[in-house]
């Protein structure tokens, strides 16, 4: 019988004992079961292994069948970012705190692993957006974002000005400390301690949450996820002005600058347990209540 996958990559944070632990695990049991193993780059000084081959994430994306991310969210979001750019599944073992990406539980990890190497998976997609900012008309910066694009101000409560157009339509002008542009995969993340709403993964959808508006008025609104979202920066604002795509990317943006803010044409394509169930996760992260009856 046929390997489903045959090269597998392994991802994890560096100098991280837990994380170098799992991969080590990881990479026993693949190897015993014939697997070809790649050990990415900067993971790998802190991993105990002989011989081992280390490849960067791109090499990572461009041969293997399969990654195993390990480590929390955060990191996932980094290794996503890359690896959405290929044709490759992705798995999460969870080294971190919530852990809303990483389904495997480091404790736990080789029954499950195993079948899903033996197919017994499901596959979804999840798209991401990519944030461009543009300067006199020229495009300046750009970046990708598996959770959200956050337009804001460079230092701690600080407002800027800025209007924002759905698909070339003027919707609102705003005063505020920024804007949150969420996918549904980010909605449980920044989005959400800021107020906005669950998006379940399925949805083809996007939600903007102002941060701190100079109204009480203003709310969150989801717009359907093929929009095109333009922000337009006051000419007035101050100078320090960023985006910041998932946290860890910044995109330095200039009063009178334009924002947009748009579906890549990549996806992340994530391999769950058939166990797996997105409210299950909602409810174990959250602490939401179980069934009464």
């Amino acid at each position: 019988m046929s390997k489903l996958y045959k090269t597998i990559g392994l991802i994890g944070k560096p100098n991280h004992k837990g994380a170098s632990t799992t991969i080590e695990t990881l990479y026993q049991y693949l190897t015993d079961n014939g697997y070809k193993v790649l050990i990415e780059s900067s993971v790998a000084p802190s991993i105990n292994i002989d011989q081992m081959i280390i490849a960067n994430l791109t090499n990572i994306g461009e041969q293997a069948d399969l990654a195993i991310v390990v480590g929390g969210d955060g990191y996932m979001l980094g290794a996503a970012r890359v690896l959405s750019c290929y044709h490759i599944g992705v798995i999460g073992v969870n080294r971190g705190n919530l852990g809303f990406l990483t389904d495997l539980s480091p404790n736990e990890i080789i029954e499950p692993l195993a079948a899903i190497l033996h197919g017994e998976s499901r596959s979804e997609q999840r798209f991401i957006i990519e944030a461009e900012v543009y300067r006199h008309g020229k495009l300046k910066s750009s970046n990708s974002a598996v959770n959200e694009a956050v337009l804001h101000a460079g230092k701690v409560a600080s407002m800027i000005e800025f209007e924002v157009y759905i698909d070339g339509t003027f919707m609102f002008s705003q005063r505020s400390d920024g804007l949150i542009v969420s996918t549904p995969t980010g909605s449980t993340a920044y989005s959400m301690s800021a107020g906005g709403p669950i998006l379940t993964p399925n949805l083809n959808a996007l939600s903007l949450v102002p941060m701190f508006p100079h109204t009480l008025t203003s709310r969150p609104i989801v717009v359907d996820g093929d929009s095109e979202i333009k922000l337009i920066l006051a000419n007035d604002n101050q100078e320090n002005l960023q985006v910041s795509c998932d946290g860890h990317v910044i995109l330095a943006v200039m009063p009178g600058d334009e924002v947009v803010i748009k579906k890549s044409p990549h996806t992340l394509r994530l391999i769950h347990p058939l166990d797996h169930d997105y409210f299950n996760v909602l409810r174990s992260k959250l602490s939401w209540g179980n069934k009464l009856y």
